[in-house]
């Protein structure tokens, strides 16, 4: 039944305006605004969109929504931060991350931070 569907993700934000500023001036992704509806398409390298929408009772994810692979996680860090991006600290039992704000354990070089509604994204390193 679905196998021939274009299936798509989405997520929750408190304010569309925020949203569209961070993820399309802050992390440079060509986003759209719909017009019957009040939210935004991220369309993503390879024909991918995801939707994100405004809601009221917004409660940020406690998982990563989105993730960004990059060739050079350090250089992703660096650039993020320059244009203001916090990155999340983590120091947990098989989980932590360096002063640089990056995870370089076992499995991928990954980095988390949050989009201005608290939801987590992350870079990792392919």
């Amino acid at each position: 039944m679905f196998r021939k569907t274009k299936a798509f993700s989405g997520f929750s934000v408190d304010n569309l305006a925020k949203a569209k500023q961070f993820y399309g001036e802050t992390l440079n992704l060509e986003v759209s605004e719909v017009a019957e509806m009040p939210l935004l398409k991220l369309h993503i390298y390879g024909g991918y969109e995801i939707v994100v929408y405004e809601k009221p009772n917004h409660q940020p994810a406690t998982f990563t929504v989105l993730n960004f692979p990059v060739s050079d996680i350090d250089e992703a860090v660096k650039t993020l931060k320059e244009r203001g991006v916090k990155f999340e600290s983590y120091d947990y039992p098989g989980l932590k991350t360096d002063e640089d704000n990056i995870s370089r354990g076992e499995g991928p070089k990954v980095a988390w931070f949050t989009d201005p509604a608290g939801n987590i994204l992350s870079v990792m390193q392919e």
